[in-house]
């Protein structure tokens, strides 16, 4: 398939005459770093020509070109495993991995900062009560409590998938792909359906605002998780995967367990916490209830 191709368009080889005498890779130079940065730097200039004048042709231009960047350079990196991705090269994407993890995790806590300082002690100009005068929370034992399942579900279907390349067992490693996509799916939809029927927007006070912004960046974050184990589906079909070396599936299992933590905290502190009445001293008395 072009897909996976081992010729390298756009780079130019140079492990003819090279000869490697360590673990590690070095890696051949390749127009896709440069490409993939214009593409975003057309991407960003496109999106503020956009927002002032609504034309919206620099910034469709710059995301067509970061996503063939994306699927170019990716490719590259599969074809790279084949041969280069000895153990101490897959240590070190792991490890790049768990760090790009960690980002994502701080990325998280600066929406669950803004949450907190803004329910904790609200403001007079929201009535001085969260949630905010006017706005009805969802129950979150409708949809959220689904989503819930649905997602811890995901989690252990995609465990299963995992243990059953190690044992090559394919048929169950295919079945518990199509389960999980099928659950991601599933969630996707839910997500959807919920923001169709929401009593409030994302203008409505500071309540929409946090609320829009932390379940829809983890909407989004289900989107790229959805992809990237679709995408590791294909591999193993293709027969990319052995017992030993499945770097690619590993990341995509870590992140989509991320993915199901983050929505934990989200059920915990948003849907349920965050959806019942409170001031400062109802807080209060609760923590000291609990204590107690």
């Amino acid at each position: 398939m072009f897909f996976f191709n081992q010729s390298r368009f756009f780079s130019s080889s140079s492990n003819n005459y090279r000869h490697n005498y360590h673990d590690f890779h070095l890696v051949d130079p390749s127009i896709w770093p440069l490409f993939t940065a214009l593409g975003a730097l057309l991407l960003t200039n496109g999106s503020v020509i956009y927002f002032h004048s609504s034309e919206a042709f620099w910034m469709k231009l710059g995301l067509l070109q970061v996503i063939v960047g994306m699927i170019g350079w990716w490719r590259d990196v599969i074809n790279e495993s084949f041969q280069y991705h000895t153990p101490v090269v897959q240590r070190g994407l792991r490890l790049g991995f768990i760090l790009f993890i960690v980002s994502e995790v701080m990325f998280f806590f600066g929406f669950f900062w803004g949450f907190f300082h803004s329910s904790l002690a609200p403001s007079i100009f929201i009535g001085g009560i969260w949630p905010p005068k006017g706005i009805e929370p969802f129950d979150p034992w409708t949809i959220p409590l689904a989503n819930t399942l649905i997602l811890l579900l995901s989690g252990a279907s995609i465990t299963w998938a995992h243990h059953a390349i190690i044992a090559n067992e394919e048929e169950d490693a295919q079945a518990a792909f199509k389960v999980t996509l099928f659950l991601a799916a599933y969630f996707t939809a839910l997500q959807l359906f919920e923001y169709i029927s929401a009593p409030f927007g994302i203008s409505d006070s500071v309540y929409g605002a946090t609320f829009f912004m932390m379940t829809g960046f983890h909407g989004f974050h289900v989107l790229i998780g959805t992809i990237f184990i679709a995408v590791c589906y294909m591999r193993f079909r293709l027969g990319h995967f052995t017992a030993n070396q499945h770097i690619g599936f590993e990341a995509a299992a870590w992140y989509w367990h991320f993915v199901d933590v983050v929505w934990l905290f989200l059920f915990g502190v948003v849907y349920w916490w965050g959806g019942l009445l409170v001031n400062e001293e109802d807080f209060y008395s609760f923590v000291k209830e609990f204590i107690n």
